[in-house]
């Protein structure tokens, strides 16, 4: 093994819970990077933004089986944990907590976490039982990991909202912070799931992206209407033959509701079919700003 890669990992919760209580022991501060792993130069921002305001980063990897339906990904989701370790080290992250599922769910869990309404929308309309997954496992990541900040990239934007409303609603002591989505240069949003690409189907995939220039364009030229603009973005769309849409919409970034006229902060979020690979992607625009 590289000495990059020896950077520490932990299976155990108590051996996480030991790792910090030493860091904060002298009033250090700590950082947390939740991931499922196969990790990307987008997860690597985020292991550098913590590492440069916290005296400890730690990065979880765990593929987290409760946030895939039947028939969704989670046997096949890509996993490398030694490219991993070399990935966190080289960002600056001080701790990999890498459970298997037997740690994390000692039991079959009879319990959940649900954000109500937030999880019904845009994503939840597709995969109903997917953000209860999520929220269910970083309510569990925030208990064992206690005081400290969390860091996650707004590619998943809705997956951010959902997490900050869960981290009020339930008083947790951490700080969520939203990191902005690392892209390839031709504007693709970093995924893991990228690698189920085709070649044929990867300068495709920019598509998603097109699409949102296009709505917030439209924005930035003065419309206000979201029907106008969600049809500019399923325009775009619908020009690629290889991809299959989910949605095209603009939401107030807040709420996540679909605003009647265009105001204030908005988020335009798009999601689409190409091959095996669903990818989402997302922008923000100020209307007070423009």
């Amino acid at each position: 093994m590289s000495a990059v890669t020896q950077i520490p990992m932990v299976e155990r919760v108590s051996e996480l819970r030991a790792a910090l209580d030493a860091a904060r022991r002298d009033g250090g501060s700590v950082g947390l990077v939740p991931t499922m792993g196969y990790l990307h130069e987008g997860h690597q921002s985020l292991v550098t933004r913590s590492a440069s305001e916290n005296d400890l980063t730690v990065v979880s990897i765990f593929v987290n089986p409760l946030q895939f339906a039947e028939g969704e990904d989670y046997g096949t989701y890509p996993r490398d944990l030694d490219r991993d370790r070399e990935m966190c080290a080289a960002a600056g992250a001080g701790l990999i907590f890498a459970p298997p599922t037997e740690e994390m769910y000692p039991q079959t869990p009879v319990t959940a976490v649900t954000v109500k309404g937030l999880n019904a929308l845009l994503e939840g309309r597709f995969r109903p039982t997917h953000f209860d997954g999520v929220t269910t496992v970083v309510a569990k990541l925030f208990a064992l990991f206690g005081p400290g900040r969390a860091y996650f990239g707004e590619k998943d934007y809705q997956q951010l909202a959902i997490i900050r409303r869960m981290t009020a609603d339930l008083s947790f002591p951490v700080e969520v912070v939203g990191c902005p989505t690392f892209r390839e240069p031709d504007g693709l949003a970093m995924s893991s799931r990228n690698v189920y690409l085709e070649p044929d189907e990867r300068p495709a995939a920019t598509v998603l992206w097109r699409s949102l220039q296009a709505g917030r364009e439209a924005v930035v030229q003065g419309s206000r209407d979201p029907d106008e603009v969600e049809a500019v973005m399923a325009a775009v769309l619908a020009a690629e033959p290889k991809a299959s849409p989910d949605y095209a919409t603009v939401v107030d970034a807040a709420t996540l509701d679909r605003p009647d006229v265009l105001d204030g902060e908005l988020r335009l979020l798009v999601a689409a079919h190409l091959g095996r690979a669903r990818l989402i992607d997302n922008v923000g625009v100020d209307c007070d700003r423009l």
